[in-house]
């Protein structure tokens, strides 16, 4: 593939990684290559880690946060220090090339971080995770609405995105003035205020066992070096779904987290030109 100047070879192309959808290596790497021009700019100068699948989804996979020696000259890294002492080379995407390369290495599912190159100890965004207990989407799309109202009170824009899995993710932008301590301690204290006024549909309960069938409001990501999931990142699951930002709008009549998938985003980054 020739993908802007840049020659990237992808091997096996016919290799099927999603099976029972028959969709290939290749299919993929065209995939990222088309949502790059949505994808570039939210990700751009964020470190990323990949969750890699060479055999497909049903193979053994691995999650690699440090950029691997052989990897071409053109792709761009960051040097991040560890909390424990170190330092990592982590990759950061800033071409629709990059993109093709990381999916012929099987990376089908791209996390970023929270903050980015310049101020990488300071995030420029907050995010809510919420996750099922049990198969009720509406329990999900419940408490994204009164995590809206609740950080649009302290003054925030708050943004939607389905993750492509099971729940949703409600992100406020900030701007990068706080440390990740800060910054984590205030989404503890707005999960703790939301959790007390919807005890019967909200819990902080880190243990499975514990949370019944509530949804679970996890900040935990809201730390250094912690990710989220990228938006347009396929996941590795059946349908190749997307994690793919919304409207609130959107959200009324959203049925599920994978509703947008690889076969049928087309229809939708029409809609957003």
């Amino acid at each position: 593939m020739n993908i802007d100047g840049r020659e990237v070879e992808i091997s096996h192309p016919d290799k099927p990684l999603y099976p029972e959808d028959g969709i290939t290596k290749q299919q993929i790497a065209e995939y990222y290559v088309k949502v790059a021009p949505y994808m570039l700019p939210i990700i751009k100068d964020r470190p990323v880690v990949m969750q890699r699948f060479p055999e497909g989804i049903h193979g053994e996979a691995f999650f690699q946060k440090e950029a691997s020696e052989y990897f071409p000259k053109w792709i761009k890294t960051v040097t991040v220090d560890l909390i424990k002492g170190g330092k990592q080379h982590l990759v950061l995407i800033d071409s629709a090339a990059t993109l093709a390369y990381l999916a012929n290495q099987g990376a089908l599912t791209l996390h970023i971080w929270l903050s980015t190159r310049p101020h990488i100890h300071k995030p420029d965004r907050m995010v809510f995770d919420l996750d099922p207990s049990e198969d009720n989407f509406d329990k999900i799309k419940r408490a994204a609405w009164i995590i809206k109202a609740t950080l649009e009170g302290r003054g925030y824009s708050p943004r939607l995105m389905t993750t492509g899995s099971r729940g949703l993710h409600v992100i406020a932008p900030l701007k990068p003035n706080r440390d990740f301590e800060t910054v984590h301690k205030e989404t503890q204290a707005i999960a703790e205020e939301i959790r007390q006024r919807e005890p019967d549909l909200l819990t902080t309960e880190a243990r499975i066992a514990k949370r019944g069938k509530k949804v679970y409001l996890d900040v935990a990501r809201n730390s250094y070096g912690q990710t989220q999931v990228a938006p347009y990142s396929l996941r590795a699951l059946s349908g190749a779904p997307v994690a793919t930002p919304i409207s609130w709008e959107e959200l009324e009549k959203l049925q599920s987290s994978r509703q947008y998938n690889l076969n049928n985003i087309d229809s939708r980054l029409r809609g957003l030109n």
